[in-house]
């Protein structure tokens, strides 16, 4: 989600000053709170945020939240080894499943995404450690009353960068909110009280190494 609108900070009940698009629901709530702007180094996360930002284009974000369970039972939990073995009657009983959101075109990218984490693997790359290559060496602080861009030019790049290498419904607008999801950008406002959360985070954080490194078992 790459909220473009941006107007000042809001304080909530409990006396904490958030960016003000994330109050119109307890699902917005929790994702910025918990989730939006925090470091995140592992490859599956980061291949499941890549598919759910390209199901999100031409939707509303709350839409992807309030299905995103379901997703995540219908794609074997964006396990990309799992997915990437889908066939034909996957793909017809993705396009019957109620729970997700029933593209056909953004279902056939996802399973074509878990073939390219698979081949990046093969390659001895990880996808997560693509991903932060381009994390931008200048951080922005948006102040309030300012805008939030759709894309930048480390967005652009990297969409480049995954369309090369076979990774499909991947503009710079769709890895852009992907970035600010997974923390490789801080884009929560000057004022926001989990800006400092998530800076704090990203300053504990090693960034994941370009190689791949299966999981242990």
């Amino acid at each position: 989600m790459s909220p473009v609108a941006i107007s000042r900070v809001v304080k909530g009940d409990d006396g904490r000053s958030r960016c003000p698009w994330c109050v119109s629901s307890p699902e917005y709530l929790r994702y910025h709170d918990e989730e939006w702007g925090h470091p995140v180094a592992e490859d599956d996360r980061v291949y499941e945020k890549l598919c759910l930002e390209g199901f999100q284009s031409g939707l509303s974000w709350l839409t992807i939240l309030r299905k995103r369970e379901g997703f995540r039972a219908a794609f074997s939990s964006f396990d990309p080894v799992a997915v990437a073995r889908y066939g034909d009657s996957d793909v017809e009983r993705l396009v019957s499943d109620a729970s997700i959101v029933r593209n056909r075109a953004k279902i056939l990218a996802t399973i074509d995404n878990a073939k390219a984490v698979l081949a990046l693997r093969e390659q001895g790359f990880s996808l997560a450690g693509l991903v932060w290559r381009y994390e931008p060496a200048r951080k922005r602080a948006t102040r309030d009353g300012e805008g939030i861009p759709a894309s930048t030019a480390e967005s652009k790049a990297l969409s480049s960068d995954l369309v090369k290498r076979g990774f499909r419904f991947v503009g710079p607008t769709t890895v852009y909110a992907a970035m600010q999801s997974l923390g490789v950008v801080n884009d929560h406002l000057a004022r926001c009280d989990f800006r400092k959360i998530c800076e704090e985070e990203r300053a504990l954080f090693d960034p994941p190494s370009e190689a791949f490194n299966p999981p242990p078992g």
